[in-house]
């Protein structure tokens, strides 16, 4: 059989003891987590591997003796520590020896209490103890057949060293009785900074999330659930992307423990999120309010207002003569066109008159983008929103009548067919009709046949008016949802510590010698940036189409209203 022995390379030049570790007997395996000096008593170092194994719940023993012949060591060292696997008792007893500065190192296996011993092959793997710490293994996206049990055994190794982390509190400062040699032996890596922090976070936390609970039982309220808050509440961008932040504070300041490191992840990507989202707004609003470019936007509206207007007046006048040499009905033609005209006076006169407090508005709007940048695009597609309501009402009024007129007109197609719709079956049954029926079918459906081509120019170029704000609103929304959902701070993990997302290990073969073990280096594949938006991309609230493009094109030719946005719930843990 083929025994694996991980051992960590910052343990290469450590004084001669004892490895500590575990034995995977499923893998034939054995990780080496660190290495015990002489001199100790054993007595102590099995107390102190009892309570590591009560605190991280990981088997932890003694595993064998390592050798490192550049100390002065007496002759009878090897035998003594052959006699180490006497006082520990574990089977097989590893010996690991370091010639000097020789690459290649003797490994050789004990086992004193098996009848039958049988000569093992060993691979000496080295690992970066440090890195397999601070990884988290990401197993592959097909977990079928043999890359899942690959996978599974991979994550034994690093479920291994991650919660043997107490094992590492102790460095070669400490004055207790047992010396080790790990990857944090010349001190506990800190930070000074992050450490006042977290303290002072847990003070913070307590205020955001008192602060935060009040805002969502007002949110929560029976007031807002009546007919006009609730409509506005849910029909505004802005609400929808204020109660999604809402969330997000929430899961922050939340002082339960994330139980993984996929809700750890989650955590810290909703909080780099939010704080490039309120620097980003920041940095806007002192845009706005620098050189009086409020004032500037402010007298720059009104004149677009008034050119907008004139081009859809223009338009209409177009439309009410003969557009592209088309035969309009002149009645109906001239009836839609002035009706359009009339909302279109309206609509200036409404501008008009909120004139001197527009500039007014877009100053207390620029404050709100010091709630973040995704706030102050969800506040701007609600302007265009209400700059255009006359557009919309335009685009409901033509598919309307449009759709009006395309189901009167397969309803009278089926009673020239002798058909009519069973509205309880749901279905097309056979009907006959007497003579009375049919003439005045025949009649409405020749009057809707030569009136549908009017209609239907007025309904299409008003499509695509509204088309053109759906897109503007739509590139908004997909900014809004760029930002809340591109997990940044996995990003710049994936950046800076590739290790840290972990996809996999590659082992490269070291140079070999005759009559040594086969040595093999464990190297991390990092997680790709493709598998990192994928694996830690945040949820959003909405702006997706609700429809496919085969059902728009339907609903357009029967002139049924698009809602382009859908919303959706946070619904990831």
């Amino acid at each position: 059989m083929v025994l694996k022995v991980f051992f960590p390379s910052c343990c290469s030049s450590a004084d001669s003891g004892i490895l500590i570790g575990r034995w995977i007997s499923e893998q034939n395996s054995a990780v080496i987590l660190a290495v015990v000096h002489f001199p100790f008593i054993p007595v102590q170092v099995k107390q102190y591997l009892g309570e590591v194994q009560r605190v991280t719940k990981v088997s932890v023993s003694v595993l064998g003796s390592w050798s490192n012949s550049k100390q002065e060591k007496e002759e009878s060292l090897s035998e003594f520590l052959e006699d180490l696997g006497t006082i520990f008792c574990h089977e097989p007893w590893i010996q690991i020896s370091k010639e000097g500065d020789s690459k290649f190192w003797s490994c050789s296996i004990l086992q004193k209490h098996s009848k039958n011993p049988q000569e093992e092959e060993i691979i000496l793997v080295y690992y970066d103890q440090r890195k397999v710490m601070l990884s988290h293994l990401h197993p592959p996206l097909d977990t079928a057949g043999q890359r899942a049990e690959d996978a599974s055994r991979l994550s034994a190794i690093f479920d291994t060293v991650a919660r043997s982390q107490v094992l590492f509190m102790t460095d070669r400062y400490d004055e207790g009785p047992i010396k080790l040699t790990h990857w944090q032996s010349d001190g506990v890596e800190a930070s000074i900074i992050v450490e006042l922090l977290k303290q002072a976070s847990v003070p913070a936390c307590m205020l955001l999330a008192f602060l935060l609970s009040l805002v969502s039982g007002i949110c929560r309220s029976r007031v807002l659930k009546f007919w006009p808050l609730s409509f506005l509440w849910s029909k505004l961008s802005t609400c929808e992307q204020l109660g999604h932040r809402l969330q997000h504070l929430q899961v922050i300041s939340s002082n339960k423990k994330a139980q993984n490191q996929n809700q750890l992840m989650r955590k810290a990507n909703i909080f780099v999120s939010l704080l490039i989202d309120v620097a980003l707004g920041i940095l806007l609003m002192s845009w706005l309010y620098r050189k009086n470019r409020i004032g500037h936007l402010a007298d720059t509206l009104i004149p677009v207002a008034d050119h907008v207007a004139e081009e859809l007046q223009d338009l209409l006048q177009w439309l009410m003569g003969a557009p592209a040499g088309l035969k309009m009905n002149r009645a109906l033609d001239q009836v839609l066109g002035r009706f359009f005209l009339y909302h279109i006076h309206l609509w200036i006169s409404y501008i008009h008159l909120l004139s001197p407090f527009i500039e007014m508005i877009l100053w207390y709007v620029g404050l709100s983008a010091c709630l973040g940048l995704t706030v102050a695009l969800c506040i701007l597609s609600d302007i265009i929103a209400l700059l255009t309501f006359h557009i919309y009402c335009f685009y409901v009024y033509g598919a309307r009548l449009y759709c009006l007129k395309i189901y009167g007109l397969s309803s009278l197609w089926r009673l020239f067919r002798g058909k009519k719709w069973n509205v309880l079956r749901q279905r097309v049954d056979s009907c006959s009709y007497d003579l009375d029926q049919l003439f005045i079918g025949t009649l409405l459906f020749t009057i809707l046949l030569f009136l549908l081509p009017t209609t239907a120019l007025y309904y299409l170029v008003f499509t695509l008016l509204r088309l053109l704000v759906v897109i503007v609103q739509g590139l908004i929304h997909l900014l809004v949802d760029l930002i809340d959902s591109l997990p940044l701070y996995s990003l710049i993990l994936r950046l800076c510590r590739s290790y840290r997302l972990a996809a996999g290990v590659k082992f490269r073969v070291l140079e070999q010698q005759d009559g040594k073990p086969l040595r093999l280096l464990m190297q991390i594949n990092p997680l790709s940036y493709g598998g990192v938006v994928q694996t830690y991309r945040l949820p959003t609230y909405s702006c997706y189409p609700r429809d496919s493009w085969a059902s728009l094109c339907k609903k357009l030719f029967l002139g049924e209203l698009i809602y382009p946005w859908k919303h959706k719930g946070d619904k990831q843990n």
